[in-house]
């Protein structure tokens, strides 16, 4: 929870006045695989959705209240046009996989890519080594999950794979507003 206060601290702080939208977050029945969504809604106004029937538990809540606020950070700050700017919309799903937990090694496993020493939670009394696996390999799960959130966008339907590839560096070192990927 204090990533997801962290971050609407944030946003407040550049002018994105987020407390002050009635809707900014909202609850609603989802179809399909997903957790939550961001949006903007007919005035042009961000907000967050959280999938009532998909959210199991706090801790699932958390991480995805802060990969859609992590979409609302970016659109604060850099006013991304979401149907047609599939870079801009790659880096920002790079953001939020690689600062939201989503690629913590336990979510990995639950969803049937077990490879520890690809994930942000390599453990092992080998650090100088794991920790160079762990730069480089860890960011298999963030490529990965921004090419599954590109496909919900039919303007970058197909572009997925060169939109990640294009952007992945800059991006995935962008940790703004946190100062390193939080644990």
């Amino acid at each position: 929870m204090e990533n997801v206060t962290f971050l609407v601290q944030a946003m407040e702080k550049m002018g994105c006045k987020v407390k002050d939208l009635p809707d900014f977050f909202s609850s609603e029945h989802c179809e399909g695989n997903i957790n939550g969504g961001f949006k903007l809604n007919e005035d042009g106004q961000p907000g967050v959705v959280l999938c009532q029937n998909h959210i199991k538990d706090q801790e699932w809540m958390d991480r995805t209240l802060a990969h859609e606020l992590i979409h609302a950070y970016d659109h604060c700050r850099a006013q991304v046009d979401w149907k047609t700017d599939c870079d801009a919309h790659a880096c920002s799903e790079i953001r939020a996989a690689a600062l939201s937990g989503d690629c913590d090694w336990h979510l990995e496993v639950f969803r049937g890519h077990f490879n520890i020493a690809k994930q942000h939670q390599v453990r092992s009394s080998f650090l100088d080594m794991n920790h160079l696996i762990k730069m480089v390999l860890a960011q298999v799960c963030v490529r990965r999950r921004a090419e599954l959130s590109l496909k919900y966008n039919p303007m970058c339907t197909g572009k997925e794979t060169s939109c990640v590839d294009k952007v992945f560096e800059t991006c995935y070192k962008d940790h703004f507003p946190f100062s390193d990927i939080p644990k």
